[in-house]
Parts: structure tokens; C-alpha cells; sequence
């Protein structure tokens, strides 16, 4: 192959006359650039490393610190107290030399150790004010003199520029709440879901674990967040997600989509080769921890978003990051392509990108036997897949090509379809757009990947992202940063193609070669079947709500979350006739590696309002608005108490862990374990406003994405607030259940 021969960069072979010795100067310059670039990004990490190790201060508030000492001792004063003394004695002699006496030498070991002291006092100062969160539960106008101070003392301690992870090692640690106040919370929030007889019943139970298990289980929890950076993260990631020996696909990954109204580009290869570059721009910010974190809510970027996948076990998947990678892995009709993105060290540029994708389109070879499907491992369950792999891919031209697309930066997806809002039925379209982001044929995306990247046929695009190695904010925030940066900062040219000078000498993308033998293909089958099955019972609808949207509703002086939460409650009821087990997705990134905790949005305030409104009965309209304030309070209430740690779920999650460590039983945890969320929701936050110009772009609207139901019966609910003027609602639900239909649950919402 041609690359194999321009990968060689000397070649010698034995003759009678000796050896002769062929050097390829081009490849040894492609190899030099390349361990350049390779240094330069090791320099870069051990300089911020040592940036973020003594933030908030600086590197060069050690030469301060030093002359400000010597200059003290210039003026015959000794600012050490006599400490310089006693350092000069312990001095080892073969330290002094004749150009620097020992005086100095001392005062310079003096100066060091002050300034890490002071180092470490102003990060304690700054771990202090982060764990500071009163400021959360304030009224928005009426900030206290407290939270006034706080503000001030924080923007002067954190002044310098943080890097991306700055703050990470000043972050207080999780909390682990008080058992009675979380089983309180808890009964507080089934009260409405429950007859009062089974209430009591459950009361009965929360009171004997209280009593008898629960405090046991408390004094391990609190031991493991004595040492444990997080008490949570940990056990989350690993038994709730890689644990789970069900398909991935559909009830663990979830999807992004494209603009609304605008697509960039018709071109597809164009389209491919500014969105590769888009995301390759963010990881050398990733990198280089050049994105900003918010002072408040620490940037949720994760190291694990590039070069990562997860591999599969027997009994728990586990999650593979490498350092860097030059490659992405892609797939179009049946065949796997690895596609370097960077030659000599240099990003090639969106146009030789669209040039190397526009190649594999081109490309006329078929796929190799049990190639085209082989992706469907991915899509089925995890203990077949892991055999599969240890078994015919740990060795070989199988290992080879499986690496390629492990060790890939990511997953591109060149789709032989056209997706978005179009033609003469545009809702209709939208909903079958949401299906094949999250699933597609089940086989034309490696699920395991940290996220895919999906190009239509019709320059449309979208992303599916695996859920362990992070939640939806931070894939969220990539996905931002892509779009603007594909639309308004790269561009295109009049003819739709990508901006920027080829190079028409870069070799052709490598083709992955496979060795699938019958065993494999029947899995393959069997995997397909599986996923299909689980994909065909699938029912999405996407619904933009234009008729108003955060503008209005701010008018009111409410919280647009807790207004959509409080009508996905109503929704609910209308459709089914009655409350259910609500889940909201709340952040806990005021925490170190915090994740996710759950607000429980039906509330007796939140059922109080519903009844009130749907019960037919002749109320005073202020009454009706007194109980819808009072909803929307409680709504976020518990959502800043989510937040600042005080959850429940998470709470009894982890005292569940330690039960089964310990070998009991509980009749409490297993029961509130085992309950279903019949109605799972989240919010796909805006973070970055600043990059999207709705004024003068209005068109540029972001469609959010969407994830699979969580229960069998009930509906996933997840939504966009995009500007002033429109929310975009993502829901799902299975055709399996006769009870639940996507497009009418979201139209109760209208109404």
C-alpha cells in the first residue's frame, strides 16, 4: 500500500560492495514534525500543571516573594525571625559555592517555603469561599450583604486568569447529608404518589432503617468521603453505567442535533471536513486548558471526551482514554477508514479535510465479509460483545483495525440519508431525524466510542455520545462550540465547499481490513436483532414551542425550568390521569468531579396546582395563581438543594452500594431502588450564549437533542430554552406500551 511505503524512512540492504543505505528525507521531516508537535504538548501539560498547581498565586510570585526578602535583609532586618539562621545550619556544605553564600542560599530555601504557605493559605481561603452556596437560595434583586462580600472576596482572590482546571483542588469535597434529613426528604417527596395507607406503610420502613440499618451503613459512607474525592462519582460511573450488561444503545447514549432551520452547507464532504476540524480546534482547548470555567459553576469539560471508548466485559465495561491520537475512524457504506487529520505535526486544514472525506465517498470497494454490520456489537448486549472481542479481536488484523477505531479521536458516521426539518411532512421528518441520531440502522455507529459524529447525505448533521464517561452538559458545551465555529468562524465558500488551500500529495484515508469468521457474523446477527428490536419499539417526537418562551415566562418572575417542569406535570396528568415518580437531572459541579444529582420535581405543591386547575371546580383565578407560585418556589427550592448536595437519591444510591457490600439486606433501599421514573427529564442548558448571534442570525436556532425512555411505560423528556422567543422538547417512549404516545403527551403541554 502507498502509505506503508511513504510510512518507511530508510531502507538498507547487504551487497558485495557493503551496504547500501537509502534515507527518505520526507519521511524523516514527517518524523521529526511529528515529535515536535508530540513535545510541544508534553511542555504544555508540565506548564500547567505547575500553573495550576500553585493557583490562585503565580510562578512568578515566587521572585516577589524572594526579592521582597532580600530586599528586607538589605535594610538589616531579619523578616524570618530567625529562621534563615536556623535553615543556614541544617544547610548541607556542599550546597555553598563562591557565588552564592549561605546567607542567601538560606534566605532563598526561607523565601520558598513562605510562598508555598502562602500558596496553600490562599487555597484554603479560596476552598472556603467555594464552599460558600447561600448565594443560591437568594431571590434574584435581592442579594444580601453576606453574598455581596463573598462576590468581592472571590473575584479578588481568583483575579488571575484561571486555567480550564484551576479550581478543581480548591473544590469542597461532597457532603454526605444527615440520614434523617434524607429519608425526611424522601417521604416528603412520595407523599403525593402515595394512598395513605401504603404512605404509612413506607414511613414504617424509612423509620426502621433509621433505627437499625442505616446508621451502620451512614459510618462507612462518612469513612469513604473522609477519603474518597468524591463519595459518589465513582460508584455512579461504575454501577449504574458500565455494570449495566443491557445494550448501551437507546438506554444509555443519547443524541445531538443540528441547527433547526439553517444547514450550512448541501455538501456533505464539506460539511464532514469543518466539523472534524471544529471539534479538533476544541480539544487543543481542551488540551491546553484554554477554555474559560465559570467562576460559580466549574467548566464541565472532561479529559475522557477525545481519544476515548469503552470496552466491553463480562461483568463491567471498563473505560479506555489515551493520550492523544492523530486519526479519526470512519465509516461509510459498510467500510472503516482511518482518516489522519494531521501530517507533520499540522492540523491539515477543512479543506484538505473535505478532500480526504470527499476520497472515501469515491471510494467504489465493497465491504469485506461481515464488515458492513460489524458495528452492531456495539448496539447489542455487552457480554456477547466482550466475548466476540477477547475472543477474534485480541490479536491480528482484527486487533489492528478495532485499535483504529478505539484509539480514534472520535467516530465520524458518513450517512447515505437526508435528515432534518424538510420536505412536505417537516415534523414528521424531525421525529425520524431524532430516531436516527440515536440509533440509525443499528450498526452504522460504534456506540461504544465517546461520541459519533454523523454527517448526512444532505450536509445535515448531529452527534451520539456514550453516558458514563460524562453527562449531557459537557458534550453539550463541545457541541456549542462546534456549531458556532462550523457556521460563523470557518464558513464555507459561495459553492458550499470548505475554505482553504489542498495539498494534493496527502495520502489516501487508510482502509481497515477485517478477518470476520462465521462465529463472529452469526453474533453480529444476533447483536443486530437484539438492537433492532429494541430500536423499532422506539417512539420519538421532536416539538419546537415557538408561541412563547423564557421571555415571557421571566415576565412572570418565575424560573422558566420550574414552568416547564411544573407543565410536564400537567402534561402528565392529562395524558395519564394521574402523578408519577419524577426525575430532573441537576448538576453538582460546585463539587469536586461532582456529577449529577436528582431533583424530584413532583411535589405536593406541583400536584396541588394541577388538581386545582384540572378539577373542574369554580376557584378564585388569584388562587389558582398562589398555588402555581407556591409550585414554582418549591420547584426550585429543591433544585438549589440538588445542587448544594443535599439530594436524596444519590444519598440512598450509595448507602445501597455499602448494603451490598456488607452482605445485608434492606427492605427500605431495595424498595426505593426498584421504583420506576415513569417520567424522566432534563434540561440541555445554553452555555454559550456569547457564541451565537440570534439577533442578527435568528435562523441559527439549536435544536438540543433527546435520550430513550427509562421505563417501559413512561416517557423521556429532555429541553431546550433557545433565546427569548422558543423551547424545543425532545420526548420518547415505546410503541410496546399502550399507554404512552409521544406526540400526544407533548401536546397536552400546548394546551
Amino acid at each position: 500500500m502507498a502509505e506503508a511505503h511513504q510510512a518507511v524512512a530508510f531502507q538498507f540492504t547487504i551487497t558485495p560492495e557493503g551496504i547500501d543505505l537509502q534515507l527518505s528525507y520526507q519521511a524523516l521531516n514527517q518524523i521529526y514534525l511529528s515529535g515536535v508537535r508530540s513535545w510541544k504538548k508534553r511542555v504544555s501539560r508540565i506548564r500547567n500543571r505547575v500553573i495550576k498547581g500553585v493557583y490562585p498565586a503565580s510562578p512568578s510570585s515566587w521572585l516577589f516573594v524572594v526579592i521582597a526578602i532580600l530586599a528586607t535583609m538589605y535594610m538589616r532586618s531579619d523578616p524570618s525571625m530567625g529562621l534563615i539562621a536556623k535553615i543556614q545550619q541544617h544547610l548541607p556544605l556542599i550546597l555553598f559555592s563562591p557565588y552564592l553564600c549561605p546567607t542567601m542560599l538560606s534566605a532563598l530555601v526561607f523565601s520558598t517555603l513562605l510562598w508555598f504557605s502562602l500558596i496553600l493559605a490562599l487555597r484554603f481561603c479560596l476552598k472556603l469561599l467555594l464552599s460558600y452556596h447561600q448565594w443560591i437560595f437568594e431571590q434574584h434583586g435581592r442579594i444580601s450583604n453576606t453574598t455581596k462580600v463573598w462576590v468581592t472576596l472571590l473575584r479578588l482572590l481568583s483575579s488571575r486568569k484561571p486555567l480550564l482546571y484551576s479550581y478543581q483542588t480548591s473544590l469542597p469535597h461532597l457532603p454526605v447529608p444527615a440520614i434523617k434529613d434524607t429519608l425526611s426528604r424522601y417521604l416528603e417527596s412520595v407523599r403525593p404518589l402515595l394512598t395513605d395507607p401504603k404512605f404509612k406503610r413506607m414511613t414504617e420502613l424509612a423509620n426502621q432503617f433509621e433505627s437499625n440499618l442505616g446508621n451502620r451503613l451512614q459510618r462507612y459512607l462518612k469513612l469513604k468521603a473522609l477519603w474518597a474525592t468524591n463519595y459518589v462519582s465513582d460508584w455512579w460511573e461504575e454501577y449504574i453505567y458500565l455494570r449495566s450488561r443491557s445494550p448501551i444503545m437507546v438506554n444509555s447514549n443519547y443524541y445531538g442535533m443540528d441547527f433547526l432551520y439553517v444547514t450550512p452547507t448541501p455538501v456533505q464532504a464539506a460539511r464532514a471536513g469543518n466539523t472534524i476540524t471544529a471539534l479538533l480546534l476544541y480539544r487543543r482547548k481542551v488540551n491546553r486548558e484554554e477554555l474559560k470555567p465559570v467562576r460559580l459553576h466549574v467548566h464541565p469539560s472532561c479529559e475522557r471526551m477525545f481519544n476515548t471508548t469503552r470496552t466491553p466485559g463480562t461483568e463491567t465495561d471498563v473505560l479506555q482514554h489515551w493520550q492523544d491520537s492523530e486519526f479519526v475512524a470512519v465509516y461509510h457504506k459498510g467500510r472503516y477508514f482511518r482518516l489522519w487529520v494531521y501530517r507533520a505535526g499540522r492540523l491539515l486544514s477543512p479543506r484538505e479535510i473535505e478532500y480526504q472525506v470527499q476520497r472515501i465517498l469515491d471510494d467504489p470497494s465493497p465491504p469485506q465479509p461481515g464488515e458492513e454490520k460489524l458495528g452492531a456489537l456495539t448496539a447489542g448486549d455487552r457480554i456477547p460483545w466482550s466475548q466476540m472481542r477477547k475472543q477474534y479481536f485480541s490479536s491480528g488484523v482484527n486487533k489492528r483495525s478495532l485499535d483504529a477505531i478505539e484509539r480514534a479521536a472520535f467516530f465520524v458516521t458518513l450517512d447515505n440519508e437526508e435528515q432534518g426539518m424538510r420536505g412536505e411532512d417537516p415534523a414528521g421528518n424531525l421525529d425520524r431525524y431524532a430516531k436516527s441520531l440515536l440509533h440509525g440502522k443499528c450498526y452504522d455507529r460504534w456506540f461504544d466510542k465517546s461520541f459519533s459524529i454523523v454527517i448526512y447525505k444532505n450536509g445535515k448533521s448531529g452527534l451520539n455520545a456514550e453516558h458514563s464517561w460524562a453527562d449531557a452538559p459537557t458534550v453539550a458545551h463541545l457541541w456549542e462550540y462546534t456549531l458556532a465555529t462550523d457556521a460563523f468562524q470557518l464558513g464555507y465558500t459561495e459553492d458550499g465547499h470548505c475554505k482553504g488551500e489542498v495539498d494534493r500529495s496527502l495520502p489516501h484515508p487508510q482502509r481497515l481490513l477485517w478477518d470476520i469468521p462465521s462465529e463472529v457474523q452469526a453474533q453480529v446477527h444476533s447483536s443486530l436483532a437484539v438492537a433492532q428490536a429494541l430500536a423499532d419499539d422506539v417512539d420519538c417526537h421532536v416539538f419546537p414551542f415557538s408561541e412563547f418562551g423564557k421571555g415571557r415566562i421571566k415576565k412572570l418572575r418565575i424560573s422558566p425550568d420550574a414552568f416547564i417542569q411544573i407543565g410536564l406535570q400537567l402534561a402528565y396528568y392529562r395524558d395519564r390521569g394521574g402523578f408519577c415518580l419524577t426525575y430532573e437531572a441537576s448538576m453538582t459541579r460546585l463539587f469536586r468531579e461532582g456529577r449529577t444529582e436528582t431533583v424530584r420535581s413532583c411535589s405536593n405543591e406541583s400536584c396541588a396546582f394541577v388538581k386545582a386547575l384540572e378539577g373542574g371546580e369554580v376557584l378564585i383565578h388569584f388562587l389558582i395563581l398562589c398555588l402555581f407560585k407556591l409550585a414554582s418556589e418549591r420547584h426550585q427550592n429543591l433544585y438549589r438543594m440538588a445542587m448544594t448536595g443535599a439530594g436524596i437519591d444519590r444519598h440512598l444510591f450509595c448507602l445501597y452500594v455499602v448494603s451490598k457490600y456488607l452482605g445485608v439486606e434492606s427492605p427500605f433501599l431495595k424498595e426505593v431502588l426498584s421504583e420506576p421514573w415513569r417520567l424522566s427529564t432534563s434540561q440541555t442548558p445554553v452555555q454559550q450564549i456569547e457564541l451565537f448571534d440570534l439577533k442578527n442570525h435568528p435562523d441559527y436556532i439549536s435544536l438540543g437533542g433527546g435520550f430513550g425512555p427509562v421505563a417501559d411505560d413512561g416517557y423521556g423528556v429532555s429541553y431546550i430554552i433557545v433565546g427569548e422567543d422558543m423551547i424545543n422538547f425532545h420526548v420518547s417512549s415505546k410503541y410496546s406500551c399502550s399507554e404512552t404516545v409521544s406526540k400526544t403527551s407533548v401536546t397536552f403541554i400546548s394546551v
